[in-house]
């Protein structure tokens, strides 16, 4: 499965929503921590009202106790106005202390205390209206150490019980407040150092990806135009990084393989080109002197000379003719091939070019095998052409075969195409046949080397594919690939 580079444009948008992310998370930690320091703040603000309120209630009611004690053993005739006034501010307490008790333990301690508060004014009012009618100095007395024991161990005490337990269930309570606004600084660091933390995160991840997916593969890039701009055609770029550079590493690399095939042709048109001006110079000086020795030697072949100089004769005509061979190869391959297209078989093509090979394989006492010819084995392409490829390679694999060898031809059919295999037990190729070179090796004493070029182009010509393979027991495969039906558009 091919990996599918991200879009710098998709991986763009994730760092910005990842950006965005570290920002509300941020923004929450510190919503969430201002939040809970805000609540703790307000909580402690009420308890410290709350224990303020309620020392405020004991302050004034020692006052009261004061002014009750001045009315009775210092005959202060204002203490009873005094008292009074007390009792509205400790009432103004309860009041303020009413409103802004949370829970039923602060309002069932407060209206304890309050209850108490009001059993101590009830019975401190009645104290001071005894005291308005009673002239006997015994009484007095005896009420004075009323007042000093009775309130003291009595109604006092119980209020400040009460108080007392008011102020553990306040004192508890700020406790608690203190222990929640510790957890709140630790929790509110914690929020806060989550997105510090995966900030740096992401900016080692930015760093990290800017280098591998954007750095590295753009180095990569400059270096390749660098190497193509220098003649390295063979050079490519890593397809890596986004998918953006990814698809600029891709079409330098086409560009690359296009500005090779161009520069092939080129050079190939440029040989052609050059050898196209020589060559018909070149055959046209050679033929004439070949055409003068060739019919010198017919002439002179006559029977009363003897079997030597017969056999010499017969030599400088073949010798003749296979320079004219040569010359005449070398004029096909040079000029353009123009394919006449026409119905024909594909055992007639192959027969054709066996026709003229007859006396070659009887002297070599080689095995030819043919294949069995399916019925319809139609064709539809230039047959002149194709015999002289199939005569060329034949010929070659019977020069390579040794006396006795096999010979084999191989038809594999397809529904559009043919596959045409030629199979010998020869010496094998001593060289990798190359479909653009001018000419190849040749171990023949009197080869041209163009045979296999000849070949080549022509079957590019009518659409076909030559491929050659050294066979693992010795000798090559050669296989024509051909379309049933040559397209006349390509022409």
């Amino acid at each position: 499965m091919v990996k599918k580079n991200k879009s710098l444009k998709d991986l763009l948008l994730i760092h910005e929503l990842a950006f965005i992310l570290l920002i509300t998370l941020a923004a929450t930690a510190g919503a969430i921590g201002i939040h809970l320091w805000e609540k703790s703040s307000i909580e402690s603000n009420r308890i410290s009202a709350l224990v303020s309120e309620v020392q405020q209630t004991r302050g004034d009611l020692y006052r009261q106790m004061k002014e009750l004690f001045d009315a009775y053993f210092l005959d202060d005739l204002g203490a009873r106005a005094e008292y009074n006034n007390f009792t509205i501010s400790v009432e103004k307490h309860f009041v303020r202390l009413k409103k802004i008790t949370v829970g039923e333990a602060e309002k069932t301690a407060i209206n304890d205390l309050h209850a108490s508060y009001k059993e101590f004014v009830l019975e401190t009012s009645s104290l001071f209206d005894q005291s308005k009618g009673i002239n006997n100095d015994a009484t007095k007395n005896a009420l004075k150490r009323t007042l000093n024991s009775g309130l003291e161990t009595g109604l006092f005490k119980r209020y400040e019980d009460i108080l007392a337990h008011t102020e553990s269930l306040l004192n508890q309570k700020q406790a608690e407040l203190d222990k929640q606004l510790i957890d709140t600084k630790r929790t509110s660091t914690i929020l806060l150092t989550i997105p510090l933390i995966l900030a740096v995160l992401l900016l080692m991840f930015s760093r990290v990806f800017l280098k591998r997916a954007i750095v590295k593969p753009i180095d990569g890039v400059l270096k390749a135009t660098a190497e193509i701009s220098a003649g390295n055609l063979t050079h490519r770029v890593p397809e890596e990084g986004v998918a953006e550079l990814a698809a600029v590493s891709h079409a330098i690399n086409a560009m690359a393989d296009k500005l090779a095939i161009s520069q092939e042709a080129l050079v190939r048109t440029e040989k052609q080109a050059a050898q196209g001006l020589l060559v018909p110079m070149l055959a046209h000086n050679i033929r004439n002197p070949l055409a003068s020795i060739r019919a010198t030697a017919q002439v002179m072949d006559a029977p009363e000379h003897d079997a030597e100089t017969r056999e010499s004769l017969i030599g400088i005509i073949n010798t003749v003719d296979r320079l004219e061979r040569w010359t005449g190869a070398l004029l096909a391959y040079l000029l353009p091939l123009k394919p006449q297209p026409s119905n024909t078989t594909i055992q007639d093509v192959v027969e054709g070019a066996l026709a003229p090979l007859q006396q070659k394989i009887k002297e070599k006492s080689i095995q030819l095998k043919l294949p069995i010819w399916p019925k319809n084995n139609t064709l539809f392409t230039d047959q002149h052409l194709l015999e002289q490829v199939i005569y060329n390679l034949l010929l070659n694999a019977i020069d390579a075969s040794s006396k006795t060898g096999r010979l084999e031809i191989t038809l594999q059919t397809t529904p559009q195409a043919y596959a045409l295999q030629l199979l010998d037990r020869g010496c094998g190729m001593p060289f990798k046949p190359d479909p653009s070179a001018i000419s190849a090796p040749t171990t023949k004493r009197f080869g041209t080397g163009l045979g296999i070029p000849f070949a080549f182009k022509v079957c590019d010509a009518l659409g076909s594919e030559l491929k050659f393979d050294a066979r693992p027991e010795g000798g090559t495969v050669i296989t024509i690939s051909l379309p049933k039906t040559l397209s006349l558009a390509s022409l």
